[in-house]
C-alpha cells in the first residue's frame, strides 16, 4: 500500500515537474522569436525603407553621356544607397510595354524625358531630407525637376513607428503574461506540498531551509526550459533560413548568442523568483488557511 502511495506521489511530482517545464519552454521560444525580430527591427525599417527613392527628370539637352555621368554623381552621394540611368528610350520602350500600345506612334514624339531613379540609405527616407536634396539638385544645370512621394514616405515612417511601439508592447504583455503563467504553475506545485512546509515551520526549520530544495528545484526547472527552448528556436531558426535571411540577421553569432543568453536568463529568472514568492507565501500561512 505505502508502495502504490509513493508511486502515485512521485507521478504527481513528475508531472507537475513537466508541466512547469514545458510551460515555461513554450513561453521562452515565443520571447526568443520576438527578441529575434525586436533585435532586427531596424533592419527590417531599413529594408522597407530602402525600397522608397526618388526620381530626377533631367532636362531634354542632355544625352546620354552627360545623364551617364551625372548618374555616377547621384550615387556617390551619402543619400543615394543605389541609382541607375533610365535613357529617353529606355523609359519609351518601359511604358510601351505597360500600355500595351505604341504612344511614340500616335503622339509622334517622345514625350518621356531621361531620368535617374536613386534608392535612398534608410536615414534619408524622410521628408525634410528630401525637401533639402531636391533644393539641393534642382539647381544642377542638367536637372529639370526632381520627384517623390510625400504621403508615401510620411504613411511609411509613420507605420514604421507604430509596428516598433507595437512589437515593443507586445513583448512587454508577453513577458507579463509569461510571469503570470509560469508563477501560477509553479505555485500549484508548491500548493501539493503546502502540508510538508507547515510540518517542516512547525518542527523548527528556518524559512531559508525550507525554501532551499525548492529554490533548487525551480532553478534546474529554469535551466532545463531554458535549453529546450533555445533548441526550439535552433530548430525555427534554420526551418526559416532560406525565406527570411533578407530579412532577419540569423547568421550573426552575436545576435543570435545575445537571445540565447536573454532566454537562459529569463528562464532561470522566472523560475527561481516565482518559486521564492510561492513558498513564502505557504510558509507565511497559519493552518486555517492552509484549507483554503
Amino acid at each position: 500500500m505505502k508502495t502504490g502511495i509513493n508511486k502515485s506521489l512521485n507521478r504527481r511530482l513528475i508531472s507537475s515537474s513537466a508541466s512547469v517545464i514545458i510551460s515555461l519552454s513554450l513561453v521562452l521560444f515565443v520571447v526568443g522569436l520576438l527578441g529575434l525580430v525586436l533585435i532586427n527591427a531596424q533592419r527590417l525599417s531599413n529594408l522597407v525603407k530602402e525600397n522608397i527613392g526618388f526620381t530626377i527628370a533631367l532636362k531634354e539637352g542632355v544625352n546620354e553621356m552627360e545623364g551617364k555621368n551625372f548618374n555616377k554623381i547621384i550615387s556617390a552621394e551619402k543619400f543615394s544607397k543605389s541609382s541607375i540611368f533610365v535613357s529617353k528610350k529606355t523609359a519609351e520602350e518601359d511604358l510601351r510595354k505597360d500600355l500595351g500600345e505604341d504612344f511614340v506612334s500616335f503622339l509622334g514624339y517622345n514625350p518621356l524625358p531621361a531620368s535617374v531613379d536613386v534608392k535612398l540609405n534608410a536615414s534619408y527616407v524622410n521628408t525634410d531630407s528630401l525637401a533639402v536634396i531636391k533644393e539641393e539638385w534642382s539647381k544642377s544645370t542638367a536637372v529639370h525637376d526632381i520627384f517623390y512621394q510625400e504621403n508615401l514616405i510620411d504613411k511609411l515612417n509613420s507605420n514604421v513607428n507604430q509596428l516598433t511601439f507595437f512589437l515593443l508592447s507586445f513583448c512587454f504583455l508577453l513577458f507579463v503574461i509569461a510571469f503570470a503563467l509560469i508563477n501560477n504553475t509553479i505555485r500549484l506545485s508548491v500548493y501539493s506540498k503546502r502540508f510538508l512546509i507547515r510540518t517542516m515551520r512547525l518542527v523548527g526549520a528556518t524559512n531559508s531551509f525550507i525554501q532551499k530544495p525548492f529554490l533548487i528545484k525551480g532553478m534546474y526547472q529554469g535551466a532545463y526550459s531554458s535549453i529546450f527552448a533555445i533548441f526550439m528556436l535552433i530548430g525555427s531558426i534554420q526551418l526559416i533560413q532560406s525565406e527570411t535571411a533578407s530579412m532577419l540577421n540569423i547568421t550573426d553569432l552575436k545576435i543570435i548568442g545575445l537571445i540565447f543568453i536573454i532566454i537562459f536568463i529569463s528562464g532561470f529568472l522566472l523560475s527561481w523568483v516565482s518559486t521564492f514568492f510561492a513558498v513564502r507565501k505557504f510558509i507565511n500561512q497559519n493552518e486555517n488557511e492552509l484549507y483554503n
